[in-house]
């Protein structure tokens, strides 16, 4: 049985470009008047053994606000002219990571099922792994990954040019876990920010 608070990383997906959002940072849009890279990090964070970011810009505000940033190493990912999406700051979470698993969440989640990480523990213990699925259908940016299976497979798409999350967790061969009557959410639009009473940050 995996020991949460001293094997999973939480890894925080907050690199993302928001362009239907005009390009704000979603880091540290406030809601409750609290970041949402803070609500998620201490949210989690009692129940693992440590918590990284990934992000591309702003990164002193992380170091100040006690969080450990980690940009992308993709070149390709840092190309203004384009976007390998969310691989990309796994790939930099998974090089980063410190422990044998790492649970990914995206930044801009807005429902976070308090038995979420347990569920994923559960299901994805005995293999590479596990992700969400929610109401909405399958959530490939909330999973559980097994750092040793991750990394040499995150090589081999990145090659290849597979940027998709979820062909990486098919490959893995890793559990789903359905969160039935949960829709997890997220933020892409500035109506998901008005329906989420969202402040944009200072």
């Amino acid at each position: 049985m995996i020991d949460a608070r001293r094997e999973v990383t939480l890894g925080i997906l907050a690199g993302g470009r928001a362009q239907r959002l005009g390009g704000r940072d979603k880091a540290w849009l406030l809601r409750d008047g609290q970041p949402l890279v803070q609500r998620l990090a201490q949210a989690l964070a009692p129940s693992l053994a440590a918590v990284l970011v990934s992000a591309n810009r702003a990164l002193p505000r992380y170091a100040d606000a006690g969080l450990q940033a980690v940009p992308d190493r993709v070149a390709a990912a840092r190309d203004a002219e384009r976007s390998l999406g969310p691989i990309a700051g796994l790939d930099a979470l998974a090089a980063a990571c410190a422990t044998p698993w790492l649970l990914t969440v995206p930044v801009d989640l807005c429902v976070l099922p308090p038995t979420l990480p347990a569920l994923l523990v559960a299901a994805g213990g005995d293999g590479a792994g596990a992700y969400a699925e929610d109401d909405d259908g399958v959530q490939p940016l909330v999973a559980l990954y097994r750092i040793d299976a991750l990394r040499p497979a995150l090589a081999a798409a990145l090659a290849a040019e597979r940027y998709a999350p979820s062909a990486l967790q098919r490959q893995l061969d890793m559990a789903r876990v359905r969160l039935p009557g949960v829709v997890l959410g997220n933020l892409n639009t500035p109506q998901d920010l008005r329906a989420a009473g969202i402040l944009p940050a200072p």
